[in-house]
């Protein structure tokens, strides 16, 4: 993905956050894959606290993550919420034919089983 593509999925992915109702203040994330986005939207909503790698997340903070894809992170995360119903993890992208769970928002579906590189994965692929 380009800068251009992650930046129009950050707006649209903060159009969709919106319109899920949650409020917030925080926003968590994990220091692989989801520390740019989440900056990104933070800068979108005002918020200036991240929390990385937590073992706790505290009530009304959204999760983001760059990609949707086997579901693991969700399932890490998951435990580590305590009203697990009022939450929300957004993700830029989701991999089309996967299960989401009812929490996830994300800006778009892969076309496929393609490997998404974003630009801060480029030494990675």
């Amino acid at each position: 993905m380009t800068w251009s593509e992650i930046e129009s999925c950050v707006k649209i992915l903060s159009d969709e956050i919106e319109k899920t109702g949650f409020e917030f203040d925080t926003i968590a994330t994990i220091s692989r894959g989801g520390l740019v986005p989440a900056r990104l939207v933070a800068d979108r909503f005002n918020i200036k606290k991240i929390l990385v790698d937590k073992n706790m997340i505290p009530k009304r903070t959204l999760f983001i993550d760059d990609i949707y894809d086997s579901g693991d992170t969700f399932k890490k995360i998951i435990p580590l919420i305590p009203d697990p119903e009022n939450f929300v993890y957004a993700t830029l992208v989701a991999r089309k034919g996967v299960r989401y769970p009812k929490q996830l928002v994300y800006a778009k579906k892969t076309q496929g089983q393609e490997y998404v590189v974003f630009p801060w994965d480029k030494l990675e692929s």
